[in-house]
């Protein structure tokens, strides 16, 4: 496997699957980021792809940006990296001309939330928790995509507060399709995505490309502009207070 963490294969029925493993808690590097969006944008482009489906190994789907890696590099490249990676993944999984199944386990944090909520289709298991923690990082970004799981109140509250949604609320709220145990995770997202490979190829991903054109808002400009605000925080000092409290395990200074 890749020292990134990404893998990938295809079966015959033209499901591509798509695997993070970055332990502990696929908190993908920057290299991670630029990986997982040419590993989909390539699936993508092949005709034989009719469907991805991203899934996760090990305590959680995706627990966003490797803070220890930005806290450890010089200057501003690993934030600069990660902005741009993060970028690069969540529009890869939104333009990618097939759908995208995501299949959630545990934690989708942060940059989980970015590639979930441009997915097409999600499936999540029972123990799975969504939220947008980076408030508490002094960072800003993918309530953009929150905006497509939650109410508008509610992903303001979530972003004002770090709270987390569970699987069943956003079962109820529409943007989950099924909640099933963790053991039959895969299994629940390869069955919808074998639905949707059965189907013409020609009419899905005329589908995918009429739907992403029928969206009320430019989710990849969107996000651009929120990331501005992180860049702000960063140059303020605050975001590097909240990090280095993060990788320290310490309080971190909310004085201003």
């Amino acid at each position: 496997m890749p020292a990134v963490g990404i893998s990938s294969t295809v079966d015959e029925r033209g499901i591509a699957e798509v695997v993070m493993d970055n332990p502990p808690v696929n908190a993908l590097t920057v290299a991670g980021w630029f990986e997982l969006a040419a590993v989909i944008t390539d699936h993508g482009r092949d005709p034989k792809v009719r469907v991805v489906v991203l899934r996760a190994e090990g305590r959680g789907f995706n627990a966003g940006v490797d803070i220890k890696e930005m806290q450890a590099t010089e200057g501003h490249d690993a934030l600069i990296g990660a902005n741009r990676g993060c970028y690069a993944a969540f529009a890869a999984v939104y333009d990618c001309p097939v759908p995208v199944v995501a299949a959630v386990n545990g934690f989708c944090l942060g940059g989980g939330i970015g590639l979930v909520g441009n997915a097409d289709v999600i499936v999540a298991s029972d123990d799975a928790t969504f939220g947008l923690p980076e408030v508490d990082r002094g960072a800003l970004g993918a309530a953009t995509h929150l905006s497509r799981l939650v109410p508008q109140h509610l992903m303001r509250a979530m972003v004002y507060t770090s709270a987390t949604a569970t699987a069943a609320q956003l079962h109820h709220h529409g943007s989950v399709l099924r909640v099933v145990p963790l053991d039959e995770l895969r299994t629940a997202a390869l069955e919808v995505a074998a639905t949707i490979a059965s189907k013409s190829p020609t009419v899905i991903r005329a589908a995918k490309e009429s739907l992403n054109g029928i969206d009320p808002w430019d989710v990849k400009r969107s996000y651009r502009f929120e990331q501005g605000f992180t860049f702000e925080l960063n140059l303020a000092g605050v975001a590097d207070e909240h990090r280095d409290a993060f990788v320290a395990k310490r309080e971190t200074d909310t004085s201003r």
